[in-house]
């Protein structure tokens, strides 16, 4: 029953998350910046990334903890819930001053800190909503939770199309009115959020308990430091890019980057999903002693299915992809795509290796591990970028999540006892090759005449045919469809 809830209810998250964000992204974050311009949308992509820098004193690994402590403990919903919303807005106030003051410091002031505080209250909001959230998928609520993680971007899409395209005003869109909308949208998922968990935990009033405070901070900790380790080594390549390199070449290498890894930044993104849903799962079953294998080799397949799958097509189709995406620097970006994009395989290996340690609560191995990390991308791009450029921080990155990916694996296996002959190896070697073989003989002996995309989109299809007949992906998980009991 679990294995089927798991599958029907991963579906419906990425699903739900597919048939919004490419739109919110593509249709209305891009229609934003077309229409306000390119100076005034870098005002507010700077004020938001500033406001990001801070984003940890919101929330100080508290998110996590609670979702999987929640999961082992759901009876403590009711007394915790009215003690860390408290909390949380304690660290609401503690993150607006620092943000506010830091800002002061460096020089922001009239547009630029309007536009600030109300980017900075749009995280608190944000912030607000994944700890609300946290509360349900910890119920296994997952049907509610995954409505809840687009309701904020549908909105927003309604809300800016009115603005943008509704012929309701006759004024020029400002780039406040995008915030604006952000903070309704906030607002009204938050709320919605809100009153749900009000209802599970029949909360009648909050409480002031400074020991029950330091005790959730202490047991967060862990958390938070490992949220920072790894946001380190994630996301450092481009700083390390831009300071290594010299002034003449730098920004434009670290431009490069950027383009190559927004594609595997999105794709990421779908692995992701997975972990939202695996670390309650796995934290309720390992609470019960329940067999994780089920759970554990049906999500193997499937994230290794689609990341095996997602790599190996798009670095064949590198071009033509980027050609769609860009007008400049194709042939640079393609040469770090070319190795970008292979990260995404050790990344969804750690959505479902990483969780499974989290939901155990081997923060300190997974510690350890994130700055094994930190180690790696470090002196791997201080020794290839200033020979390699931005092609070595690739590489560096792929070293990075690789080496990670298999730490994580190696201390599951010893710590975990869990036998890799569980895992549907012999399938996933043999999808392997067959797919780069066909891929290869399919781009050699393909007519010139037809276009490379719809060679793309057949072999997509071939893939999951092919997947099938290896045995990587069963049959069997199709019966998900089927009407029966799945949690709401």
């Amino acid at each position: 029953m679990k294995q089927r809830d798991f599958i029907f209810n991963i579906c419906l998250l990425i699903f739900l998350n597919l048939l919004i964000k490419p739109f919110w992204i593509i249709g209305i974050d891009v229609g934003v910046q077309n229409r306000v311009g390119a100076e005034q949308y870098g005002l507010y992509f700077a004020v938001f990334n500033f406001t990001f820098l801070f984003n940890m004193i919101l929330d100080m690994g508290i998110t996590n903890f609670n979702n999987r402590n929640i999961a082992m403990h759901s009876q403590l919903l009711s007394k915790h819930f009215a003690g860390i919303v408290t909390l949380k807005l304690l660290l609401g106030v503690a993150y607006f001053a620092v943000t506010l003051g830091v800002a002061l410091i460096i020089g922001y002031r009239g547009f630029y800190l309007q536009i600030l505080c109300w980017t900075a209250f749009n995280q608190f909001l944000n912030a607000f909503i994944l700890y609300l959230r946290s509360n349900l998928s910890a119920l296994l609520m997952f049907k509610t939770d995954s409505c809840l993680s687009v309701l904020d971007r549908l909105l927003m899409v309604i809300f800016c199309s009115i603005l943008l395209w509704g012929g309701v005003t006759s004024q020029q869109f400002k780039i406040e009115w995008f915030v604006y909308c952000q903070t309704a949208a906030y607002t009204i998922t938050a709320l919605t959020a809100l009153a749900i968990v009000l209802h599970k935990s029949k909360l009648k009033k909050l409480s002031w308990n400074p020991v029950f405070f330091t005790m959730i901070l202490k047991k967060a900790l862990p958390f938070a430091i490992l949220y920072l380790l790894m946001s380190f080594y994630n996301r450092i390549d481009s700083v390390m890019i831009e300071r290594i390199l010299p002034a003449d070449i730098a920004t434009y290498e670290a431009g490069i980057y950027a383009s190559a890894f927004r594609l595997l930044d999105a794709l990421v993104m779908i692995a992701y999903l997975f972990s939202v849903i695996l670390l309650p799962l796995f934290s309720k079953m390992l609470k019960e002693k329940e067999d994780l294998a089920p759970i554990i080799k049906t999500s193997f397949s499937l994230l290794f299915f689609f990341s095996i799958t997602a790599s190996i097509l798009l670095c064949f189709f590198r071009f033509p992809i980027l050609e769609l995406l860009y007008n400049e620097h194709i042939s640079e970006s393609a040469a770090v795509f070319n190795i970008l994009i292979f990260c995404l395989i050790p990344f969804s290996m750690s959505y479902l290796f990483g969780t499974l340690l989290t939901a155990h609560g081997d923060m300190k191995q997974l510690n350890i591990v994130a700055l094994a990390g930190i180690a790696v991308n470090m002196a791997v791009n201080v020794v290839l970028i200033p020979r390699m450029h931005a092609t070595g921080a690739a590489i560096a990155s792929l070293s990075t999540q690789s080496v990670t990916s298999l730490l994580q694996f190696i201390i599951v296996l010893k710590k975990l006892k869990f036998p890799a002959k569980n895992l549907p190896l012999i399938s996933s070697f043999s999808y392997l090759v067959l797919l780069i073989s066909a891929t290869w003989l399919t781009i050699k002996f393909a007519p010139q005449t037809i276009n490379s995309l719809v060679i793309l989109v057949l072999l997509a299809v071939f893939s999951c045919i092919l997947a099938f007949c290896t045995g990587l992906l069963s049959f069997t998980h199709l019966k998900i469809f089927k009407i029966g009991n799945v949690k709401k």
